[in-house]
């Protein structure tokens, strides 16, 4: 970037977001563009609303069958794995189809915001290799972190095995706490960088449109040179979905439980949604043209100069 220092704040990206969405959603209102944005936050992965609340004292008593036995167990032992593994198939299909959607919804909806336009079939189009780039991304690096963390567990947990044959067992508890906990701020380390680069991956695959792998390095490396930048935006960030937990809690309680039924939250909680994804790609475009979505289309466009009327012959 050419010139001096950009500089970043947190509240001009906050009070943007909210005007845009108040342009968005509201300057004129109209409940058929609510329907199509909330479809598309939808799609990305606001399948409900925060708040939820849940029948308590509904489920009937449970009798078990005194005639079931060790027989009935024995005829159905067979079937037992053939149903864990049909479940896990099922249960991985759902997790690879939903990330597929979550995937081209964010394209979808970013550029609803963007463009503040109610669209879903152009933008789905259009943005088809962005989003499947995205997600083989995002299913990579889910499939790595399982396994790096999975072989971490058992190349730590196979010599505490053989450790605690020697040892008394307090030792051994208090290194596998340790261990635990040195995992688990491993892992919240890697899942904060990891959730903040990809979430920034979007508006940079969208503006240059480009692929998955090459938006990584770029967003990764300004993620890296603007940390604390990126930490106050995660803490702010923070609070402001608190705030909006309460506000989709009350919501739920107000529309006795709508709010927290697919799609229908998504479009009660509409404002929310639209708000937190104008708020990232306001706070991002602080660092310069290469991270503004609305550099190549200004949100108002000049007037045309009159054309000067011909000279008289």
């Amino acid at each position: 970037m050419n010139g001096g220092e950009p500089k970043i704040e947190i509240l001009k990206p906050f009070g943007e977001a909210f005007e845009l969405t108040k342009k968005i959603l509201f300057q004129p209102f109209s409940f058929e563009k609510w329907l199509v944005i909330g479809f598309a936050a939808f799609l990305s992965g606001h399948f409900a609303g925060m708040g939820f609340n849940f029948p308590v004292g509904g489920f009937p008593p449970h009798q078990a069958n005194p005639n079931f036995g060790s027989a009935d167990w024995d005829q159905w032992k067979p079937w037992l794995a053939i149903v864990i593994v049909a479940g896990g198939i099922v249960v991985v299909a759902l997790i690879v189809v939903f990330s597929w959607l979550k995937a081209r919804g964010s394209f979808i909806f970013t550029d609803c915001v963007v463009r503040n336009r109610a669209a879903i079939a152009g933008p789905w189009r259009e943005y088809r290799r962005e989003g499947n780039s995205y997600f083989l991304f995002l299913l990579v690096v889910m499939l790595v972190s399982f396994v790096f963390f999975g072989l971490l567990f058992l190349l730590v947990w196979v010599p505490f095995q053989l450790f605690s044959q020697s040892h008394g067992s307090h030792t051994i508890i208090a290194l596998l706490v340790i261990f635990f906990l040195f995992l688990f701020i491993l892992w919240i380390c890697f899942a904060l960088f990891f959730g903040v680069t990809s979430y920034f991956m979007v508006p940079v695959m969208y503006i240059r449109r480009c692929r998955a792998v090459e938006a990584f390095p770029q967003v990764a490396r300004l993620v890296l040179d603007n940390g604390g930048y990126f930490v106050l935006f995660c803490l702010f960030s923070i609070c402001l979905f608190l705030g909006a937990g309460m506000i989709g809690g009350i919501a739920t309680c107000a529309t006795c439980c709508l709010a927290s039924l697919p799609y229908v939250g998504t479009v009660i909680l509409l404002p929310i949604f639209v708000f937190f994804r104008s708020f990232g790609l306001r706070f991002i475009r602080q660092f310069g043209p290469d991270y503004d979505v609305w550099a190549a289309m200004p949100e108002s466009s000049p007037t045309p100069p009159a054309i000067p009327p011909p000279l008289p012959s």
